[in-house]
């Protein structure tokens, strides 16, 4: 195997691990937008019904859908460190592993990810706001 094709190698692996941290960074995005949606359709039928019940259902959508965005900010972070790795590795050693399970610690975590600077504020403004429209109605 020549040079080419070993470097050939290094950049397809890096470009699996790229396809995989953009399939996570959309399905944060669409749940962000389906949170969005849900809410708002559930703050209208509360207003069309003067029934508080369908507001109240959004305090399960909302964190069901932050739990479910905390794992996709997680994963993510696992596969950016491996792109690091394999970006830093010789590209002999190229192995097209992509496990990423060996990063998830630190800030990496399911439980760090539901606290991160991206998530938190979002879910945190969409239940304030969520309580407040209930005050409201």
């Amino acid at each position: 195997m020549n040079y080419n094709d070993m470097n050939e190698n290094k950049l397809k692996h890096l470009e699996f691990i790229q396809n995989v941290i953009t399939r996570m960074n959309s399905n944060s995005f669409m749940i962000k937008g389906w949170t969005i949606t849900l809410v708002a359709a559930l703050f209208a039928l509360a207003a069309k019904d003067a029934n508080i019940n369908y507001v109240l259902i959004s305090y399960i959508v909302i964190p069901a859908f932050w739990i479910l965005d905390g794992f996709f900010i997680s994963i993510e972070k696992q596969y950016r460190e491996l792109y690091k790795e394999v970006a830093a590795k010789n590209i002999n050693n190229i192995d097209f592993s992509m496990d990423a399970s060996n990063y998830n610690d630190e800030d990496r975590t399911w439980l760090r990810g539901l606290v991160s600077k991206t998530i938190l504020p979002f879910y945190g403004i969409s239940l304030v706001t969520t309580l407040f429209v209930m005050w409201l109605l």
